[in-house]
């Protein structure tokens, strides 16, 4: 626990060490919080769960449920709020940490080793959405971020029999968040799953072939969606004469068509299969393959709601709320800290998000 906490922490102000205080702060916008804000609201819900809410100790920083809550604090006025600066917000965050990792020195019981582990994986998930953030504002790729992405592809489709499987998590699974409780049968038909997700070049055939302005090839919540953003590509592509290119952070170059697809939402993914005569796996036939961890999260066609007898764990803001909004994604990316993995992690999203590192698998139908 202690070095994970300093692992966390040391990656959170990697990402961050290279911004100036105006990139700190950055434009206004739905998908991203300013990165100020993000790295206060990470030392804050570390100080909350774990110095407060476990130990019982009183605040570090007076008015920080007031400048940190997420829950409380509407996203659009997180750029209005008095945040201290950016040397007081590392002062705040340092002095956390020691606290914790000092606590944590002096042993752990059970309750404890539980809120330890969540603001770590709350940390290591924030982190994921620094590079998301780095990404969508053009920011330079940060050293070691592991994104480059491997070319070569794998044709056909691996074949399940299906039967009675057991989807989530077990009471001896150790720390997992509350959407993945507990495990409980569900049935499958058999099914056919691509061997490797969807690549640039499979998917800038669809958008050649007038993929985006297809209406018979859109749900209509993604025909609306599309229409509405004047969507005619995906996010950060763009034509040179006859070729694509592609930004990965603040560099473009030619598209690689035989590396793994990413940054393309739930809609994308949908109209997509419909255009190849098949479609997005349940997340339960993902969970089955148990799949090796890729480069991209991948999208899945179910929507996200608790299993069954679900009981919200004590940060009660995790899942509850999102539950029938958004997209189920599953198996990680190359921003993921492999301690938050393992094959009954669900992640989930809206499925408008293109800045997610988001790609997909596809089924036969």
């Amino acid at each position: 626990m202690r070095e994970q906490l300093i692992d966390a922490r040391a990656r959170t102000l990697s990402l961050i060490a290279d911004l100036d205080d105006a990139q700190l702060i950055g434009p206004r916008l739905a998908i991203v919080n300013p990165l100020l804000w993000e790295v206060g609201h990470v030392a804050w819900f570390q100080e909350k769960w774990v110095l407060r809410h476990a130990l019982g100790e009183p605040p570090l920083l007076d008015g920080a449920d007031a400048l940190y809550d997420s829950s409380a604090i509407p996203h659009d006025t997180r750029w209005d709020l008095p945040l201290p600066s950016r040397a007081a917000t590392l002062e705040y965050a340092e002095a956390v940490r020691e606290r914790v990792v000092e606590r944590v020195e002096r042993g752990l019981d059970e309750r404890l080793r539980y809120f330890v582990q969540l603001v770590v994986f709350h940390e290591d998930m924030h982190d994921e959405a620094f590079l998301y953030t780095r990404q969508t504002l053009g920011y330079r790729e940060p050293a070691g971020s592991g994104s480059g992405r491997g070319s070569g592809s794998v044709d056909g489709d691996e074949e399940f029999a299906g039967g009675e499987f057991s989807l989530g998590a077990m009471p001896s699974s150790g720390f997992v968040f509350d959407n993945e409780k507990w495990a409980h049968p569900v049935s499958l038909a058999p099914f056919r799953l691509a061997r490797a997700p969807v690549t640039d070049g499979a998917f800038a055939a669809f958008v050649d072939d007038g993929g985006y302005r297809r209406r018979e090839l859109w749900s209509d919540d993604g025909w609306r969606w599309r229409a509405s953003a004047s969507v005619e590509q995906p996010v950060y592509w763009r034509r040179d004469g006859e070729r694509w290119l592609r930004r990965r952070f603040d560099r473009w170059a030619p598209l690689d068509e035989r590396a793994p697809l990413i940054h393309v939402n739930w809609f994308e993914a949908d109209a997509y299969c419909n255009w190849a005569g098949r479609r997005l796996p349940t997340e339960a036939e993902l969970e089955l393959a148990r799949l090796p961890h890729g480069h991209a999260w991948l999208w899945t066609s179910t929507t996200f709601a608790p299993y069954p007898g679900f009981v919200a764990d004590p940060y009660a803001d995790y899942s509850q709320p999102w539950f029938g909004t958004h997209k189920v994604l599953r198996g990680g990316c190359f921003a993921t800290k492999p301690r938050l993995l393992r094959n009954t992690w669900r992640n989930f999203h809206t499925p408008d998000r293109r800045d997610v590192f988001a790609g997909f698998r596809t089924c036969a139908r």
